[in-house]
């Protein structure tokens, strides 16, 4: 995998072509829902969270983390699944580079920003959000930091990873104060709920907004219909309920 660039800039233009847009009729500027995808790349199962998060008035950016890297599916659950590469904090160099895209797009009102993210995506939204001044070192962009991710205003984590080494639980936040949103699965075997519900704790006692959504029956990834992991089963009236509760984390961040 190649050396990143080093300015958020740089890492931006390096990382456009796997930016995947799709929006409301009109000029905007509009509200933006980010989503970032789990350690097995983008999942056809995310456009449909992006068509209600349209339909609700937001335009969408789908952060594919591996063609810009030329990565595969296949480097992504032998390498970015074990951990062996591209951990949380290397990866939330992806969520600085598309928050300073999005200021030089017309259609986007980047004050105005939910970030979503399935589990490894979820990861790297938690890390980005605790690095504060260390986001430079750890992302290796020498101009990352808190101050682009003030347009934040929610965040929506679906069975995210929080254990060792993520950062939140340790850390807490440092880059703001979003709205916190989280769907959580009580028989999740590949995250587990345990470290996640940590990591929400935290954060309630550091004074955020934290609203859980926790299905008991529920395993990881029980909304991706595509999911080959035997530990995983596909739940639709979990996973229907799941895009409700996004719509509402989306307007309610921006309330």
């Amino acid at each position: 995998m190649a050396a990143l660039p080093t300015t958020v800039a740089g890492h931006a233009e390096r990382m456009a072509s796997g930016f995947s847009v799709t929006r409301p009729f009109g000029p905007g500027p509009f509200p933006v829902a980010l989503q970032l995808h789990g350690c097995a790349g983008a999942q056809p199962f995310q456009k449909t969270y992006a068509a209600e998060a349209v339909k609700a008035g937001f335009a969408v950016v789908i952060v594919d983390s591996f063609r810009p890297r030329g990565m595969s599916r296949m480097d992504g659950s032998l390498l970015v699944c074990t951990g062996a590469t591209l951990r949380g904090a290397q990866r939330a160099a992806d969520l600085y580079a598309v928050m300073h895209w999005l200021r030089g797009q017309s259609w986007a009102d980047a004050s105005r920003v939910v970030a979503a993210g399935w589990s490894h995506g979820g990861w790297t939204i938690m890390d980005a959000m605790a690095q504060g001044d260390g986001a430079a070192r750890m992302t290796g962009l020498r101009d990352a930091g808190p101050e682009l991710l003030k347009g934040v205003r929610g965040t929506f984590l679906v069975y995210p990873y929080a254990a060792f080494p993520s950062l939140t639980s340790a850390r807490g936040w440092q880059g703001g104060r979003p709205k916190v949103f989280a769907v959580l699965g009580g028989k999740d075997a590949v995250v587990g709920v345990r470290y996640p519900q940590t990591a929400l704790d935290r954060l309630r006692r550091d004074g955020l907004s934290v609203e859980a959504l926790v299905f008991p029956d529920a395993t990881h990834a029980f909304d991706d219909d595509d999911a080959n992991d035997p530990r995983t089963r596909y739940r639709p009236d979990l996973s229907a309920q799941a895009r409700g509760f996004y719509v509402q984390a989306l307007r309610a961040a921006l309330a």
